[in-house]
C-alpha cells in the first residue's frame, strides 16, 4: 500500500516535459490564470482536466495563495438578480396594471416613481437587517459550540466521530482525522460549525458586508425599476406625436420591458450552469406572466369600477 501511494505522489509531481507543457499553457492564458480570475472555471465548464491541473500547478509554482477564487464576482449576484427583478416586475406591474385600468400616463409615472423609491427603501433597509441579524445568529451559535468545547471536548469529538462515520469513513480513520483537528481549537470549532450545524461563519466585518448587500439591493431594485417608466417619459421629448397615447407608450413600456428581462436573464447563466438562451428566455416568459396577470386584474377591476358608477 505504501508502494502504491509512493507511485501515486510520484505521478502526480509534474515531471521536466509536464512542467513546460504546464508554462506554455499557462503563458497562452495569460495573467487572467495567474490571477485565478475564470480559468479554473472555464476548465470545469469544458471538463478539461489538462487545464485544470496546469491551473492548480502555475499557481503553486508561482507562490500563489491556495485559496481559489470560485467567482467572487458572484458574491452580489443574488442581490443584484433579485432586486433588479422585483423592481423591474413591481414596476412594469403598476404599468400594466394601469395600462388594463385606463389610467393616465400622469397617474401612471406617480405611482411608478414614488413605489420604486419607496419598495427600494424597503427591500435595501430589509436585506441589511435580515443579512446582520443572520449574521449574529451564527455567531451566537459559534460561542455555544466554543463553550462546549470548552467544558466537555469529549462530547465534541465524539459527535464528529460519528458524523464522519455516517458519511463513510471507516471508524478508524475518522477518529485519527478529527483527534488530529480538535488539537487545533479554534480551527476544529469552525469545522464542527459547518459538519455540524451547517452554518458559514460571516466575514469579522460582517456588518459592513450586510450594509453593501442592503445598498447593492436598493439600487439593484430602483435602477432596474426605473426601466418599464423611461418610456413614459423619453418617447414624448423624442416623438412629440405620440404624448398622451397610453396605447403607443404602454407597448414602448413591454419592449423595453422585455429585452432588460432578457438580457438579466442571460447575464445570469454567466454564475450558472445553464445556457444564456434558455436563462433569458426563462427570465423573460416568467416576467410576462407577472405583467399578464397584472393587467388582467387591472382591467377586471376597471370594469367592476365602471359597473358600479353605472349602478
Amino acid at each position: 500500500t505504501t508502494d502504491r501511494g509512493a507511485k501515486t505522489l510520484i505521478n502526480c509531481i509534474p515531471t521536466r516535459t509536464n512542467f513546460k507543457i504546464i508554462i506554455k499553457m499557462a503563458a497562452h492564458e495569460g495573467t487572467q490564470l495567474l490571477n485565478g480570475q475564470s480559468s479554473a472555471r472555464q476548465a470545469f465548464e469544458k471538463y478539461d482536466t489538462t487545464a485544470s491541473r496546469a491551473y492548480h500547478d502555475v499557481r503553486h509554482t508561482a507562490n500563489q495563495s491556495s485559496e481559489e477564487m470560485h467567482q467572487k464576482e458572484g458574491d452580489n449576484l443574488k442581490a443584484i438578480i433579485f432586486g433588479g427583478l422585483d423592481g423591474i416586475l413591481t414596476s412594469f406591474a403598476i404599468v400594466a396594471g394601469a395600462a388594463g385600468g385606463n389610467l393616465t400616463t400622469q397617474v401612471v409615472l406617480i405611482l411608478g416613481f414614488s413605489n420604486i423609491f419607496a419598495d427600494a427603501l424597503s427591500m435595501g433597509v430589509g436585506e441589511f437587517l435580515s443579512s446582520k441579524a443572520h449574521n449574529e445568529w451564527v455567531l451566537s451559535e459559534r460561542k455555544r459550540e466554543a463553550w462546549e468545547m470548552e467544558h466537555y471536548p469529549e462530547g465534541e469529538v465524539e459527535e464528529m466521530i460519528d458524523i464522519y462515520t455516517s458519511r463513510g469513513m471507516s471508524r478508524e480513520d475518522a477518529t485519527t482525522c478529527i483527534t488530529t483537528m480538535s488539537r487545533y481549537k479554534d480551527f476544529f470549532i469552525d469545522v464542527m460549525m459547518m459538519e455540524e450545524l451547517n452554518l458559514q461563519l460571516p466575514e469579522e466585518d460582517h456588518v459592513k458586508e450586510s450594509l453593501r448587500e442592503g445598498v447593492v439591493m436598493f439600487c439593484s431594485f430602483a435602477f432596474f425599476g426605473a426601466f418599464p417608466l423611461l418610456g413614459y417619459v423619453l418617447v414624448p421629448l423624442f416623438f412629440p406625436q405620440v404624448e398622451g397615447d397610453e396605447d403607443a407608450l404602454f407597448v414602448v413600456a413591454c419592449c423595453v420591458t422585455g429585452v432588460v428581462l432578457f438580457v438579466m436573464g442571460s447575464v445570469k447563466s454567466v454564475f450558472s450552469a445553464s445556457h444564456w438562451f434558455t436563462s433569458g428566455m426563462e427570465t423573460l416568459l416568467l416576467g410576462g406572466a407577472c405583467a399578464s396577470l397584472a393587467y388582467t386584474i387591472g382591467q377586471v377591476v376597471n370594469d367592476l369600477v365602471v359597473v358600479n358608477d353605472d349602478i
